[in-house]
């Protein structure tokens, strides 16, 4: 019985699924339904007197559902004493004390925060040796089935549409066993152990056959990371290249997304093809653009056939394909311009900046130090040179994603200067030579910071802005030390409101790029979020508007465009350069993401693709663009 899920969707919209999948529009209020679940299943089995088997994830997905059972136990007395929990797998090898380990993760985020007995806890040992592991192996299967089964399952999904360390190829009826983990599974785990090269290359996981004969199965899927293996998983066929997808089989299983996950399903991408729909202007649009990419055709070229072959017929029930292809074109065109800041003495009617004030007040809020010239350097440029008061402010320090082999040149070079220098820093020196780690030593995480600043200073003096508008936040959720975060407090807010305040803009530019792998750009969103939630009334709020820029990893789809602010060969040029300022985040990248090209390689093709999207539904032929999408609060 599935509890307390709002409907997935008519027989109609899902009919493209196989696996029962409900979306919701953030994944906290999803996890805590899932909490829930779980929470209603334990207390169920505590009245019957009988234990609760578990079977518990890793990895980022789950985390917000501990997070709630933690409170849950805490606050309304959820107790743990009849649970025994199964993990899905660990790392091989891997010491338990290892940051790591999942077995590290489990106490951090869950056990050492409940009353569940530590014998009722069990991990796959990733401490034995090599000869010890299928004794392990057959152990642990023996155990679970010993107990009857896992009552529910939770599962997490890779890009590789993993589940578990199920990687493809994996068959239907494995059971716990020792894999070889798949390079793209490795890759996506490498900030965690500061390097794809200290990523293990094999793993203990349950099979396949374990997992399905849970008797109740929820799949989390955050990001839109997930989207490509989720849409094969529910709507392609069973497949062992993609392991989720055995869950079709399963009587009863949910996945559970937030709209990022989900944004390649059928009913989402293209709801025209599983029934009527409410035609908004940004469905239409979505529609039309879709429409030109599957006939190849350009906006204006496009039939009366073309939509009714292609399941768009209801569009021409009120207009006719002229006025559809002249409402959107000019939709679409009307976006672009190339005065971001609004022009001066034009009627802005059409446009998608105000002409007036002229000049200007503009913060640009830049997760981390670079991020800024990456995602919008050409449009940074092109608002300092029409004459506007720009401001930076870099919210967090970036310091942790600066190698040890960057501070300790910089330190060898300063300490060469005196002996005073060396004999100040030598002890640090000897520190960086000898860990390839990020380091918690304080004084250590500063020099990063001061680097970070310095390359960040040396790209906005490149694109002419003052010194004086250049600010480093320094938001304090960041400030850790590892890779793992504090969760935002009133501190960062105040940071946030304090700088707004001061500089009352009539502009802020702000990362919206959600997929981004470290999940820092989605922190620092919902900060500013918050932030203009609390000074919206404030009078000088009532004349600033607020565009989000996407980050290094994926685009606005063109239906969701506000504005598209076109590049010339040249500003493209002057972009890489500013990027190339911050020179430790070029060749080497210690947190790059699932994309090993470089920033600049990767905005570059990036922005070179969306104008070459554009030119395809018949705009004006450009070299490059970056685009933006208006944030109403």
């Amino acid at each position: 019985m599935i509890i307390n899920y709002k409907s997935p969707g008519t027989l109609e919209e899902t009919r493209f699924e196989k696996i029962h999948s409900v979306i919701f529009d953030e994944s906290k209020q999803a996890s805590k339904i899932v909490a829930n679940e779980i929470a209603i299943l334990i207390r169920k089995k505590q009245k019957e007197n009988k234990n609760c088997i578990l079977g518990l994830a890793t990895g980022s997905s789950p985390i917000s559902v501990y997070e709630e059972l933690v409170r849950l136990h805490k606050e309304e007395g959820l107790s743990f004493s009849n649970v025994i929990t199964f993990n899905l797998d660990e790392y091989f090898p891997m010491k338990n004390v290892d940051i790591q380990s999942y077995h590290h993760f489990m106490h951090l985020h869950l056990f050492s925060h409940i009353d569940i007995k530590l014998e009722n806890i069990n991990i796959p040992n990733g401490e034995l040796d090599l000869d010890k592991i299928n004794n392990h192996c057959n152990k642990y299967e023996n155990k679970i089935k010993k107990l009857g089964g896992i009552d529910f399952q939770l599962l997490g999904i890779g890009r590789t549409g993993h589940i578990g360390f199920n990687e493809p190829g994996s068959n239907y009826s494995s059971l716990t066993r020792m894999v070889h983990l798949d390079y793209i599974t490795r890759n996506d785990a490498r900030k965690g152990f500061y390097g794809i090269e200290n990523v293990p290359t094999r793993a203990i996981t349950m099979g396949i056959n374990t997992i399905r004969k849970s008797k109740r199965v929820v799949l989390l899927a955050w990001g839109q990371n997930k989207a490509e293996a989720i849409k094969k998983a529910i709507e392609g066929k069973v497949d062992t290249n993609i392991p989720a997808s055995f869950l079709q089989n399963h009587k009863n299983v949910t996945f559970v997304l937030d709209r990022t996950s989900a944004f390649n399903l059928t009913r989402i991408r293209s709801p025209w093809k599983v029934g009527s729909c409410i035609w908004t202007k940004e469905l239409k649009s979505k529609a039309v653009v879709w429409l030109c990419k599957n006939t190849n055709k350009s906006i204006l070229n496009l039939t009366e056939s073309d939509y009714n072959e292609n399941n768009l017929s209801e569009l021409l029930i009120h207009q006719s394909p002229y006025d559809i292809n002249l409402e959107v074109f000019n939709k679409i065109s009307r976006t672009i311009t190339g005065w971001p800041g609004g022009k001066p003495n034009a009627d802005d009617k059409y446009r998608p900046e105000r002409a007036n004030p002229t000049k200007k007040r503009i913060i640009i809020f830049s997760p981390h130090p670079d991020d800024d010239v990456i995602s919008m350097g050409g449009t940074f440029e092109r608002l300092v040179s029409q004459g506007h008061e720009v401001h930076v402010a870099y919210q967090t320090s970036g310091n942790i994603a600066v190698n040890n082999s960057d501070v300790l040149k910089f330190l060898e070079v300063y300490s060469d200067t005196s002996k005073n220098a060396k004999k100040k820093y030598n002890e640090l020196i000897e520190i960086l030579k000898n860990s390839n780690e990020v380091l918690e030593n304080k004084e250590i995480r500063n020099i990063a910071t001061l680097i970070r600043e310095k390359e960040s200073f040396a790209a906005t003096r490149f694109i002419g802005i003052p010194d004086s508008n250049v600010h480093f936040l320094r938001l304090p959720f960041y400030e850790t030390g590892t890779v793992k975060k504090s969760a935002p407090s009133s501190l960062d807010l105040d940071i946030m409101i304090s700088v707004i305040s001061k500089i009352k803009p009539h502009q802020i530019y702000a990362a919206g790029d959600l997929a981004d792998p470290h999940g820092t750009h989605k922190v620092c969103l919902d900060i500013l979020f918050d932030v203009l939630k609390s000074i919206k009334k404030k009078s000088f709020m009532k004349n600033c508007w607020v565009w989000l820029y996407r980050g290094a990893w994926h685009e606005w789809e063109i239906h969701e465009i506000d504005m598209s602010i076109p590049m010339s060969p040249n500003q493209v040029l002057k972009k890489r350069k500013a990027i190339f300022y911050h020179q430790t985040q070029k060749d080497n990248v210690m947190f790059q993401g699932d994309d090993n090209r470089e920033f600049w390689v990767r905005t570059e093709d990036r922005d070179r693709a969306i104008a070459k999207d554009f030119r395809d539904l018949g705009m004006s032929d450009y070299s490059a663009i970056e685009t933006f999408k208006r944030h109403y609060f």
